[in-house]
């Protein structure tokens, strides 16, 4: 099985609209698919936070600027961004865990975009991104970030499986 996988080390390269294109033309062959992609949200020309974006049509937010530092509960943070882990996972989890259900008698690709920090913080995204790519059912089209910095655990074993290949957008 062969998982693709696009890192980039900059905001802005292009890694969401080759897969939403990429998406788009699998699709218009026929092709089944599922899965979802980040998008920045923006207000007054000022990127406010991501929202999580499924194939299907269903949207949630990921992260959002937080006006304040203090929080009277645990926040998940990423610079200045609050992730809202419980839209995230709402809106991600059901699909991953139903991607290998159709067995090995059909095949299909599944997008996961992106497998970053935000999304790391959820134990329960990371089981189910291991479970997929343990199935023999489904190619993953997904993107990663380039190491800087401290390595992500996950990051890193998508990187270094033999059945990846990765594919550097600039």
């Amino acid at each position: 099985m062969l998982y693709a996988f696009f890192p980039s080390a900059f905001l802005g390269v292009g890694k969401t609209t080759l897969i939403q294109k990429v998406a788009q033309a699998l699709k218009s062959s026929g092709i089944p698919l599922d899965g979802f992609y980040t998008q920045e949200v923006r207000e007054g020309g000022r990127r406010t936070g991501f929202d999580v974006v499924t194939l299907s049509g269903n949207r949630g937010p990921l992260s959002r600027v937080s006006l304040s530092s203090a929080s009277s509960r645990r926040e998940y943070r990423v610079g200045q961004y609050v992730v809202d882990l419980v839209s995230f996972e709402q809106l991600v989890l059901p699909m991953l865990r139903n991607v290998n259900d159709g067995g090995d008698t059909e095949k299909r690709i599944f997008v996961i975009d992106e497998i970053g920090k935000m999304e790391l913080f959820s134990q329960a995204f990371i089981q189910a991104v291991r479970q997929v790519l343990a199935g023999s059912g489904t190619v993953v089209l997904g993107t990663i970030p380039i190491p800087k910095g401290k390595p992500l655990d996950l990051v890193e074993e998508i990187r270094s499986r033999q059945d990846v290949k990765v594919f550097n957008v600039s």
